[in-house]
């Protein structure tokens, strides 16, 4: 004779209530554990910095940082890239002179140059080139012997079910991955100095509803691309092994954060 479920082991609807929270625990605690929240490649080309050029050149020289474009399907999404940038740079090459977007944008419009700086803009996105004269007068303004130029070229982020019971996601990969852009130029001749491309696909497995974020993929891509630049290398695969790259992500609030 069969006995009760209450005297006897747990029914099939509690083993699997145990179950379900011993792996969502397992989840968070290998996430915990991970030396990042992502795992992310980045894939750069980069071209050599142009005749006698060094990097270190931009500790005695000014550079501005110009606001990143993208196409007109993306628009939007470049809003905050210049300003990763500044933020990378200043992790990585702290004694770089730097010129914020923030500064930038205020001296050039202080300096009347609001039209001339949209125009420039404008015939950069047609044509991939920053026209001499009015990058003369814009570098003037910035009190900026060169300046970078971010470009956005495609983000995608997708989700996919790993695990479920019933009708409760369990576990979903989340990932990203983010093409950019970016160029050094000269703003007293025209002329590019260095640029370089780069795709970065980040993924997570989680048990949560956060995405992967596109500030973590352009933190990422954009700091894979300064290494280059300062290592002087034209074609590289960055993982979280760099760690110097893989701490520009920032890590999660926490719940007391996000209340504050």
């Amino acid at each position: 004779m069969s006995r009760p479920l209450a005297e006897g082991a747990p029914g099939l609807f509690e083993r699997s209530t145990l179950r379900l929270a011993g792996l969502v625990l397992l989840v968070a605690a290998l996430a915990a554990c991970s030396p990042s929240i992502y795992g992310w490649t980045v894939r750069t080309s980069s071209t050599p910095t142009a005749g006698s050029f060094s990097p270190w050149e931009l500790e005695r020289e000014p550079v501005a940082i110009f606001e990143a474009h993208a196409p007109g399907g993306l628009r939007g999404n470049e809003l905050g890239l210049a300003g990763y940038l500044a933020e990378v740079l200043k992790t990585v090459a702290p004694d770089f002179k730097v010129v914020s977007p923030q500064d930038t944008a205020s001296r050039i419009n202080k300096s009347g140059l609001a039209p001339e700086y949209a125009r420039m803009r404008a015939d950069y996105e047609q044509t991939n080139i920053l026209e001499a004269a009015a990058l003369q007068k814009l570098g003037e303004a910035a009190k900026a012997r060169y300046a970078f130029q971010a470009r956005l070229g495609a983000f995608t982020q997708t989700m996919t079910d790993r695990w479920k019971i019933w009708d409760l996601r369990i576990v979903q990969t989340r990932s990203s991955i983010l093409r950019l852009s970016l160029q050094l130029w000269d703003t007293r001749t025209g002329e590019p100095v260095w640029s370089s491309t780069a795709e970065a696909i980040l993924s997570s497995e989680v048990v949560l509803q956060d995405p992967v974020y596109l500030e973590d993929a352009a933190r990422v891509a954009l700091g894979s691309a300064v290494a280059d630049f300062m290592r002087g290398r034209t074609s590289s695969t960055y993982t979280p092994l760099n760690k110097a790259v893989d701490s520009l992500i920032r890590p999660p609030k926490s719940d007391e954060d996000k209340q504050d």
